[in-house]
This record gives structure tokens, C-alpha cells and sequence, in this order.
């Protein structure tokens, strides 16, 4: 069902008369603040580990695509 129009402003009436409107305005900045920074800390973990994939496609160590790990090429060697 969710909450309704109606309902939201009874809500924020009620929240007013509680917290005043002083407080009720450093309650919505102070929040606000607090989801600006946990954006952009998720926006820098996701920089991070598309910078950490990337370097590691530059790897020749990192690749994985052929199936062949370097200890099977070292078995090889060895056994030839």
C-alpha cells in the first residue's frame, strides 16, 4: 500500500512540532551531508576497483583466458 500524501505531511507536522523548525532544518542538512559523503565514497570504491582491474588487464600474469595457469607452464618445462 506504501505511504500516501496524506500521510507524509502528518508525519512531517508531527516531526516539526517535536524537533522544531530549527532543528528540524540542521536534521535535514546534517542528513543530507551524510548521504553527499557516502555517495561519493561508493563513487571512489568503484573508481578503485575499475582502477585495479585495469591494471591488471595490462598483466601478463593476470590473464586468465587461456586456461593455463603458470604452474601448469612450469610442469610443462619441466617435464620436457
Amino acid at each position: 500500500m506504501g505511504i500516501g500524501f496524506r500521510e507524509l505531511l502528518i508525519i512531517l507536522a508531527i516531526a516539526l512540532l517535536i524537533f522544531g523548525a530549527k532543528k528540524l532544518r540542521n536534521i535535514g542538512s546534517d542528513l543530507g551531508a551524510a548521504v553527499r559523503g557516502f555517495k561519493k565514497s561508493m563513487n571512489e570504491g568503484e573508481d578503485e576497483e575499475s582502477g585495479k582491474k585495469l591494471s591488471q588487464e595490462g598483466r601478463p600474469d593476470a590473464d586468465f583466458s587461456t586456461g593455463k595457469t603458470d604452474r601448469d607452464s612450469a610442469d610443462s618445462s619441466k617435464n620436457a
